[in-house]
């Protein structure tokens, strides 16, 4: 059978893409924050998954708002990487692992979750960013000529209030184990959950972040994590701001973890861009 070996969340910044497409990744303000993803990437070849589940959320790129899945899988053989508005980024399309994501998704409907199945989707700097940071080359996040895992993206409406709450994304991790627990072929998975931490993009508060805040919920993703699936939506907001609701989606890693993990490693870095940037690696006990 198919099993989770692994979790990782991060940031996506897009910003940190567009240091690495122009080679700024090596300067002075860059270097910090690349520097920190090295030991990831060599915790990621070093386990060497079969398949990433990508947890992540598009930005208004592959759906517009007009219609917004709240829950949506891709169960494509590959996935072009967008045009943001400034081409698409110079990396590698995305391989697809088609069987196994059919696989969940059944799993997960007749689980009662409503996935909505995507048979063709760009995707944008919010699933390209966390691959360029974990198999790029070293600290320059050098593209590949080819990702070196394929990849069953799993996206989550954090854009349009409202999105789903941290419970209900717990919950579809736990259901997403269970799910690759009963695929047929011996496959290593690690989940990703991408998108935060503290950040907020507009008005008064733009720039706004929250290092104890962040902290709490890093230490709290293998300490607590019953509560972090209690938080609402409004202490996201006040706290950390508008646009740290993405960290909901490191909680559908987290749940796909089991019960118990252990902390593998964790950076912390800011300003990317204006925002905070967070990485955790964790594995499961058993």
């Amino acid at each position: 059978m198919a099993r989770i070996v692994g979790g990782l969340a991060t940031s996506h910044v897009p910003a940190v893409g567009a240091a690495i497409d122009l080679g700024k990744t090596q300067e002075d303000h860059w270097k910090p924050l690349f520097d920190g993803y090295v030991p990831a990437q060599e915790w990621l070849a070093r386990v060497d998954p079969d398949v990433i589940v990508l947890v992540f959320n598009d930005h208004a790129t592959a759906f517009s708002l007009e219609i917004i899945p709240t829950f949506g899988i891709g169960v494509a053989e590959s996935f072009p990487p967008a045009d943001e508005g400034w081409g698409p980024r110079p990396v590698p399309v995305v391989e697809g692992q088609s069987e196994l994501a059919w696989h969940l998704s059944e799993s997960l409907i007749l689980d009662e979750f409503d996935m909505t199945m995507i048979n063709e989707m760009p995707v944008d700097h919010g699933l390209t960013v966390p691959l360029s940071l974990t198999c790029g080359k070293d600290s320059t996040c050098a593209a590949p000529e080819r990702w070196p895992h394929k990849v069953v993206p799993v996206a989550v409406n954090v854009v349009q209030y409202p999105p789903p709450t941290g419970k209900r994304c717990f919950d579809l991790g736990r259901a997403i184990r269970k799910a690759v627990a009963s695929y047929h072929e011996d496959l290593k998975v690690v989940v990703y959950g991408t998108g935060g931490m503290s950040h907020q993009l507009h008005g008064e508060r733009a720039g706004l972040i929250n290092r104890e805040w962040d902290t709490a919920f890093l230490d709290d993703l293998s300490r607590d994590p019953g509560r972090l699936q209690s938080i609402p939506f409004i202490e996201y907001v006040r706290e950390t701001g508008a646009e740290s609701i993405e960290l909901v989606m490191w909680l559908i890693m987290r749940g796909a973890l089991g019960d118990g993990v252990r902390e593998i490693y964790r950076h912390y870095h800011i300003p990317a861009s204006n925002t905070a940037s967070g990485l955790i690696v964790l594995e499961p006990e058993s």
